[in-house]
């Protein structure tokens, strides 16, 4: 047995076993889980020396709890026991298992011991508990439409993106309908950095070596870097766009009256995941980040803040989510003056104080530079994904001198806010995959009408009307195609098409077209220009579906 602590969406527990878990061993396990809670057996605790402990788990042939009883400092331990089950467990536990009221188990899957590919591969079991069966049966419910729209599935069955292991893990390839979407998220958040102050910037996928040093990422970030190396001198892949965002702003000299400088990249960077932590857009190797970089002075400081915040809710707003707050504080492993960190910690809480907006803090989880507030991404689900984020940076300014002239004539040291708005874009996607389901609105939607012919006879007719929805900026597609009018409908609602126009022989006749709404069925025939119309208007409205 390995662990098995509670997680935020109910627990696992990690075995050493013979072979993979089968779904009929996961019916017999959950089976007996049930025969324990109805026997209603007392949980005990008990504390013991951890000379004691090793005895009783060598006895046990327990070789990972012994490896984990090596590691803890105190001269004493918890054990947890009831019937003849005892296991190593800090606690709390429920008073009985007859406390248990709703137990299900979800799924096995294989994990390395302690996380590290070097580890033996164990048996994971993943599990959930509620008070109440209605609550389980909720809690499944949405799991089972999280399956339906994983965007792992969805993605390549819209046509979307793929992946190729030939060509290397966790590198996103972008089919036409997907490189579409994201074409149009790019647009629109250019569009609104432009609007709110920033300048658009462009900077090298590598940068040498040394530039990273400077930085800190190459002693603190080094792990996750890919480094190549040209007539002997070192380069790096950029893991993020910061350090080319310094260099741009130290080309010229900057006087106070100039700030902010808010510097903007839509840049792609590339970390290196293991393996085993890649998971659809969600994590990958290569990605593109709505980055920018904000140069100002320190009483500046929170009102930029304040600013990013506002950017943040109203793009999460349009999408349709909800979210939540975190302040993430310094780590261990930092650069910089703690007197610094302590300022900077404050102001971000004072800003979101101010804001009269609520958030947890998350200890320790700062970057190595500064702290940091975390925005969590609600979807239709209710479930929560890593989103914006804002993060106030004293040091590395310091490091590469960077300054600006003050009121006074000498040189000043800018702050300088790292934040993003979107995060990544393909993470952002997939979020938006799973949060509509592939159902996108008509705005975003990468194809936004379908045409579909009768017969080969409308095809002239339905190819002038193509040709006004393209002139009026529409993604359209055709389908022409020799089928029956009924396969052809199915189709373009398994595609996910906002809208499907049908041209028949009544429609040609009128010059109408026969409108079907994605959700809303058979709306009836209209005019080529009124239906234009509505649904810029649509557009016009981002109006969520």
């Amino acid at each position: 047995m390995g662990i098995g602590p509670a997680i935020a969406d109910g627990f696992y527990y990690d075995f050493d076993y013979s072979r993979p878990f089968t779904p009929d061993d996961l019916a017999k396990i959950e089976a007996k889980m049930k025969e324990i809670i109805e026997a209603d057996q007392p949980f005990f605790q008990s504390k013991v020396s951890k000379k004691e402990a090793v005895e009783i788990f060598s006895q046990l042939k327990e070789p990972y709890k012994l490896e984990l009883l090596k590691e803890i400092p105190d001269d004493s331990v918890s054990i947890y026991r009831h019937g003849n089950f005892t296991d190593l467990c800090k606690g709390p536990h429920l008073g009985k298992t007859g406390e248990v009221k709703a137990v299900k188990l979800i799924n096995a899957a294989g994990a390395y011991w302690r996380g590290k590919e070097t580890n033996t591969m164990l048996q994971r079991i993943y599990g959930t508990a509620f008070p109440t069966q209605k609550e389980l049966e909720k809690y499944l419910e949405n799991l089972d439409e999280a399956r339906k729209r994983d965007h792992r599935k969805l993605g390549p069955a819209l046509d979307l993106f793929s992946f190729h292991e030939e060509a290397g893990a966790g590198l996103v390839f972008y089919h036409p309908k997907g490189a579409i979407l994201r074409n149009i998220l790019e647009d629109f958040i250019i569009k609104e950095h432009l609007k709110r102050g920033y300048q658009l910037v462009s900077t090298p996928h590598i940068l040498k070596s040394d530039i990273w040093k400077m930085s800190g990422h190459y002693e603190h970030y080094r792990d996750l870097m890919y480094f190549i190396e040209a007539e002997k001198q070192e380069y790096a892949v950029k893991p993020m766009n910061c350090p080319g965002h310094i260099l741009i702003y130290k080309a010229h000299r900057h006087s106070y009256r100039e700030l902010p400088i808010r510097f903007f990249e839509l840049g792609t960077v590339y970390r290196y995941e293991k393996s085993g932590v890649l998971h659809g857009l969600m994590r990958v190797r290569g990605f593109t980040q709505d980055d920018a970089h904000i140069f100002c002075s320190p009483g500046q400081f929170k009102e930029e803040v304040d600013k990013v915040l506002d950017f943040v809710e109203d793009v999460l707003k349009l999408f349709g989510f909800q979210w939540e707050m975190e302040v993430s504080t310094r780590p261990e492993d930092f650069i910089g003056k703690q007197e610094d960190w302590d300022m900077a910690t404050r102001s971000l809480k004072e800003v979101l104080s101010e804001r009269k907006t609520a958030y947890q803090i998350n200890e320790g989880e700062g970057a190595f530079y500064g702290p940091k507030i975390d925005v969590k991404l609600k979807d239709s689900l209710g479930r929560t994904w890593q989103g914006a984020t804002i993060q106030v940076d004293f040091t590395i300014p310091e490091r590469f001198d960077v300054a600006y002239i003050g009121e006074d004539g000498k040189k000043h040291r800018p702050v300088m806010i790292h934040r993003v708005i979107l995060g990544t874009i393909e993470r952002f996607l997939g979020v938006l995959i799973e949060h509509f389901g592939g159902a996108f609105p008509l705005w975003i939607a990468p194809v936004q009408i379908k045409l579909l012919t009768v017969t080969e006879n409308q095809i002239s007719y339905a190819k002038g009307l193509a040709k006004d929805l393209r002139n009026k900026g529409f993604r359209i597609e055709e389908d022409w195609r020799n089928e029956k009018i009924g396969y052809k409908i199915r189709e373009g609602e398994m595609e996910k098409a906002p809208y499907l126009l049908v041209i028949g022989r009544r429609e040609e006749a009128a010059k109408t077209v026969a409108v079907r709404k994605r959700g809303k069925g058979d709306l009836g025939s209209q005019k080529a220009d009124k239906l234009i119309k509505n649904l810029e208007k649509e557009i016009e409205q981002k109006r969520r579906e």
